[in-house]
């Protein structure tokens, strides 16, 4: 019996990889955890595993992705907001 996939299923797990691969970057001190390629990769990840639940919705998944997201997209903004009030030489 092979596993089949369908597309949905591997945008999930490509955005299960892309969360954990930044949070191996940030343990390795290669990421800040304020930086935006951080937010940035745990916002996609987030929205890929949210793209798998079309498959198979759970309730609790699609909370804890949406808050995700939302938690990106502060930090997106924070980032943001502190580059614009940094005086340029």
């Amino acid at each position: 019996m092979a596993l089949e996939l369908a597309w949905y299923d591997w945008v999930g797990l490509l955005g299960t990889v892309t969360i954990l691969f930044g949070f191996f970057l940030l343990q390795a001190g290669r990421l800040a955890g304020t930086g935006l390629i951080y937010q940035l990769l745990n916002l996609f990840g987030a929205a890929g595993i949210l793209v798998s639940l079309i498959g198979k919705f759970n309730l609790a998944v699609f909370l804890l992705e949406a808050a995700w997201m939302a938690v990106s997209l502060y930090g997106i903004v924070r980032s943001f907001k502190a580059r614009s009030k940094v005086p340029q030489a």
